[in-house]
């Protein structure tokens, strides 16, 4: 049976060469190219993806010194540095070959070639790329998955009723290959919900890839997600990747995806809905193997109402919904949130004994939180740091923006100081509601918070 799915370019300047090795390859391989002018290789690599180069040495009629082969191969390699590339040399050119293969050739076959052995050196040529390219995807993941180890240690808490529900729709939805939308306050766990569903698929053992398009630049998005061919922008030095391509076989979370602009959205829901992509500078199509999930903070509901969001693109995305609970719907569960977070400080801060009194207990669970479970950790965090003692009592607590205390106005006029009060007092006055404090501060969810990650609120 003929390969169908590989592609093999064959360049030299003799037609008989040219039409023998086409006739030959053409009984094994289904896209068998031939040209006969290397000048054209520029246009070929950068318009389709071309596996495997047969490149002659001499063109020139003349020239038998294999300058020529050497400048072509360097060309071929900086235009497509994975496409393998093979030299048609003669008897005379073995030892230059064996340069070129220095510089970059995979291998050469002798002319005139027994049909067995170019077969077999293709054959290499063709499973050394694929090596290439598990090994180059492995090294893309990893770097993609090094900012989330820390949450991968990470493990859901929570005994109430309404974090029971959410975990009871993981544990159903999970094994499915559903579109899941996650919706929530900031820092109620949203990213765990998504981890959380990637580890109960079957895709567990493939990537999961998580994307911040709150903070992605726009001009980036289709690069992030679909990537790009080299020089298909201005620093677009080499091919990379998108996300929808390391994450194949796995789960792709897009984080945030309420802050997507709507040209945006579409560029997104034309690729949901074809379950292809193309790379940005490139025209071949690929296809998209990954489990879809994604999560916002906003009401994305009332935007679909407003047509600040697609709803086409929302029926794409939530075939299942869950929504997490602020902390303040589920109180209950801080005794043993505040117990896990009191560990893992102390385990970092080598205070590993330190605890919060009955007292302290009391006055966590009395509090508004409308920074949520992000907003308890840097709490526990915080004392754990600032305390000499093992007992850390209610006193020691100092919760701001709460309904058991209130925020003082900084002393002297400092810039960061007034804005932190600031940001205190429209959260406080609209009782956690951050969508009513960011429209009364005059800015957008996204940058409020920032600001109150900046400034631990």
């Amino acid at each position: 049976m003929k390969n169908s799915k590989v592609k093999i370019l064959i360049i030299d300047d003799d037609s008989d060469v040219l039409t023998s090795a086409r006739l030959f390859l053409k009984q094994h391989f289904t896209n068998v190219k031939a040209e006969p002018h290397p000048r054209n290789v520029n246009q070929i690599l950068t318009t389709q993806d071309i596996d495997v180069v047969l490149l002659d040495m001499n063109f020139t009629k003349g020239d038998n010194d294999g300058r020529e082969g050497l400048y072509w191969l360097t060309e071929i390699k900086h235009i497509s540095s994975e496409t393998q590339v093979i030299l048609m040399t003669a008897y005379g050119d073995v030892e230059l070959a064996v340069d070129a293969i220095k510089k970059g050739a995979t291998d050469f076959v002798l002319k005139p070639w027994k049909n067995e052995k170019l077969l077999a050196t293709l054959n290499t040529a063709l499973q050394l790329k694929e090596s290439n390219q598990k090994v180059k995807k492995f090294e893309q993941v990893k770097q993609v998955q090094d900012a989330d180890d820390e949450l991968k240690l990470q493990n859901f808490i929570g005994d109430s009723p309404a974090m029971q529900s959410v975990f009871n729709t993981i544990d159903k939805v999970g094994k499915t290959d559903a579109n899941v939308l996650i919706l929530g306050e900031n820092g109620t766990g949203k990213t765990l919900v998504a981890l959380a569903l990637h580890k109960a698929s079957m895709r567990n053992p493939e990537p999961f890839v998580h994307v911040d398009l709150g903070a992605l630049n726009e001009n980036l998005f289709e690069s992030e997600l679909f990537g790009h061919k080299k020089g298909s922008f201005t620093d677009a030095y080499q091919d990379k990747p998108g996300r929808f391509e390391v994450a194949k076989g796995g789960s792709l979370f897009l984080d945030e995806i309420g802050n997507l602009q709507l040209h945006l959205q579409a560029k997104l829901l034309t690729a949901l809905q074809n379950r292809k992509f193309t790379r940005l500078g490139d025209t071949t199509e690929k296809n998209m193997d990954v489990r879809l999930v994604c999560a916002t903070n906003m009401p994305i509901y009332k935007m679909v109402e407003e047509n600040q969001f697609r709803q086409d693109l929302l029926y794409r995305i939530n075939t299942v919904e869950i929504v997490l609970p602020p902390l303040r719907e589920r109180l209950e569960d801080i005794p043993v949130l505040t117990e896990h977070f009191l560990k893992k400080a102390g385990k970092k801060y080598g205070k590993p004994h330190i605890y919060i009194s009955k007292k302290g207990i009391e006055k966590l669970m009395n509090y508004h939180w409308p920074g949520n479970i992000r907003e308890l950790e840097h709490t526990i965090e915080r004392l754990i740091i600032l305390t000499d003692s093992d007992v850390i009592e209610a006193n020691q607590i100092n919760l701001s923006n709460t309904q058991t205390s209130t925020s003082k106005q900084p002393k002297n006029l400092n810039l960061e100081e007034m804005e932190k009060y600031l940001i205190e007092k429209a959260i406080q006055k609209h009782s956690g509601n951050i969508s009513k404090a960011a429209k009364d501060l005059g800015l957008t969810r996204a940058a409020l918070y920032r600001r109150m990650e900046k400034y631990e609120i």
